[in-house]
């Protein structure tokens, strides 16, 4: 099994940290020429066992390594770089050696070591010396000193002296080396991630493993999901209405034995088995409103949605701008995961006010949920963002968490739907 580590978007260097960052990942390129080595030695060792320890060692290093590139090269590119390495299918070391010895991303992470010592050392280098000369050349006038003859030189011992109005000539030299850097400096970075992301990315027959793992995935919990659902179906059934069913019937059989002999009793009875009889309507109405809301099949997702946000207990401003009516499936996804957002933030945010912004955008619809709460809201197994997550995934959806400590949280949902689905007309079925 093959495993991708998720993140979310990083954000892009600032232009004036560029040279700085592509500096260090000189540095780095040529540090890990010690990774290369060490792992190329490692391998023929094996047959007289030193190299089994060396490469429980290596390797982890070397991963650890790669991953630290891939996520300050994230910066670079404005997206991550995922992880393509193989999962052992079951715990202990030489499994684990075993899974890792065969895993192409291992080969390719020690291939990338040599690459990134040559090309990807040019290209850093080469683009942080355009800056770093520009900034020498302007600042230079201000380095030249004043011998106690009167001389202007150098103030660190250099072999040679310079006139000090002369020394200003080198200002179009920076001026040069600043043009050159601000139009190659960030180009040559990103040439290095790519060349990087090529290497140490999953190729697309690991992509394509990993989307067919996912949707298998998803589709399990699905299953799961749906399994459970039909349980507390039958629960709720089986405790609540079906009980009261039971009790009305017996109220109904006990008042007809006694309304000639006791008529008092025999309406009490009744009395009794109208209220049981109430009781069971309301619990069958709220179970068949939890499967699927009538007020969803009535009006819509814009109608439902509304409706749960004049039923939380602050103000919470509704936005809709899709043009037409989403599938059933995925109306109904999106309507159980905005009430489950909404949940959330009235019990665990304190807010105050919140809102809700729904949009269909590049075949996708979007779905925002904020509150001006406390935040510190986080997807744990379990939870209700969690299970928001999973129903999401089951039509191939995301979700997105943003919650500082201190707040604001948004909760940021997308669910594909092709414009070609959305229905122009409102519908009233259920279907």
């Amino acid at each position: 099994m093959t495993t991708i580590a998720t993140q979310s978007p990083p954000m892009r260097y600032p232009k004036l940290a560029q040279p700085w960052v592509a500096l260090f990942l000189a540095i780095l390129a040529e540090l890990g020429i010690a990774f290369f080595v060490l792992n190329v030695v490692a391998v023929p060792l094996i047959a007289v066992w030193v190299g089994i320890p060396m490469l429980l060692a290596f390797v982890p290093a070397t991963r650890w390594f790669a991953n630290c590139h891939r996520t300050m090269l994230a910066g670079v590119l404005g997206e991550p770089i995922p992880r393509p390495y193989k999962k052992p299918p079951m715990p202990g070391v030489l499994m684990w050696l075993r899974t890792t010895l065969t895993d192409p991303a291992t080969w390719r992470d020690i291939a990338w070591l040599l690459v990134n010592a040559v090309v990807g050392f040019t290209l850093n280098l080469l683009s942080a010396v355009l800056f770093l000369a520009g900034l020498f050349y302007l600042v230079y006038p201000l380095l030249v000193g004043v011998t106690p003859e009167g001389v202007f030189t150098e103030p660190l011992g250099g072999l040679f002296t310079v006139n000090f109005w002369t020394s200003f000539l080198l200002l179009p030299v920076a001026l040069l080396a600043f043009l050159i850097w601000q139009a190659a400096g960030e180009r040559l970075l990103k040439a290095n991630a790519f060349m990087a992301r090529s290497l140490l990315g999953p190729t697309e027959s690991a992509k394509l493993a990993i989307r067919v793992r996912e949707l298998a995935e998803s589709r399990a919990e699905t299953v799961d999901t749906q399994a459970a659902e039909l349980r507390r179906i039958e629960r709720d059934l089986h405790d609540g209405a079906q009980a009261r069913l039971a009790a009305l019937s017996m109220n109904l059989g006990m008042a007809e034995e006694m309304v000639a002999r006791d008529p008092a009793q025999a309406a009490a009875l009744l009395t009794e088995a109208r209220e049981s009889a109430s009781t069971a309507l309301s619990e069958l109405r709220d179970l068949v409103r939890g499967i699927h809301p009538p007020v969803l099949a009535d009006r819509g997702l814009e109608g439902a949605v509304k409706a749960l946000a004049l039923s939380c207990p602050f103000k919470v401003d509704v936005t809709f701008d899709v043009p037409g009516r989403p599938p059933a499936p995925v109306e109904s996804a999106a309507y159980f995961a905005i009430a489950e957002a909404l949940a959330n933030a009235v019990k665990y945010s304190a807010a105050t006010t919140a809102w809700v912004q729904i949009t269909h955008e590049q075949e996708k619809l979007h779905m925002i949920v904020g509150d001006d709460g406390v935040g510190g809201a986080e997807v744990k197994p379990g939870g209700g963002l969690y299970g928001i997550e999973r129903r999401l995934a089951a039509f191939d959806g995301t979700l997105t968490v943003v919650s500082p400590t201190g707040g604001p949280t948004t909760v940021i949902m997308e669910l594909p739907c092709e414009s070609s689905s959305l229905k122009t007309t409102p519908s009233s079925g259920t279907a």
